[in-house]
């Protein structure tokens, strides 16, 4: 402990030296001391006591905001990855939508084609289906007219080689009209050939048009 130097009380000549008085007055004084050290040092330690409690809720303060930001970057992330999803999501609705829309599209495309070419394709049928018993019907009309008995047993010779002559220029004629029906044929086949192409090509051009036609975006 700290005792500070005391000087020695001065005793007044002539006169009668109490040290009771003196040794009261230095406890008095010892005691005065000592309270002041006492109170100092208290002072001391609220001093410190409060700096102590300013610095923990200084530490307390920024752990409170540190983990205040980490809350506001983690609510931040979060935010930014739920964005992220939506615009995912959006972006695989969107070229969902755009497939769905183009095989919708394709696919009236193909259904309008088949309506066409079948329309067509009957149209062409029913048009060979008409000529088909006519041709026919002429031929059994024609063969009907010319398939007549023959009969010779009344004939002489003369009428016989008459006859042959008939025949023979008959048969001429028959193949006359086997040749002429043979190119019509080929004639027949060759415009059905060309009207099919050009059936196809317009067919063709159609679809890619459809195909390649831009979409309406809303």
């Amino acid at each position: 402990m700290f005792m500070p130097n005391i000087a020695p009380p001065k005793i007044p000549e002539g006169e009668k030296v109490d040290f009771d008085d003196i040794h009261r007055k230095r406890q008095e004084k010892d005691l005065q001391e000592l309270q002041s050290l006492i109170e100092a040092h208290f002072i001391q330690r609220k001093k410190e006591e409060e700096e102590l409690v300013a610095l923990v809720n200084r530490i307390e303060k920024r752990r409170a905001e540190r983990a205040e930001q980490q809350r506001i970057r983690a609510e931040r992330e979060k935010e930014r990855q739920a964005r992220l999803a939506e615009e995912k999501e959006r972006k695989e609705q969107e070229e969902q939508r755009k497939k769905q829309d183009e095989d919708a599209k394709k696919k009236k495309v193909l259904t309008n084609m088949t309506h066409q070419y079948g329309g067509i394709q009957q149209k062409g049928e029913g048009r060979k289906g008409a000529k088909k018993p006519t041709e026919r019907e002429k031929k059994k009309k024609i063969l009907a007219e010319r398939q007549k008995p023959l009969n010779t047993d009344h004939l002489n010779e003369e009428k016989l080689k008459e006859k042959a002559t008939d025949l023979w220029q008959w048969l001429m004629g028959l193949e006359a009209e086997k040749f002429d029906l043979g190119e019509k044929l080929k004639r027949q086949k060759y415009e059905v050939s060309a009207e099919v192409s050009c059936t196809v090509t317009l067919i063709q051009m159609m679809f890619l048009s459809q195909l390649w036609r831009p979409s309406k975006t809303p």
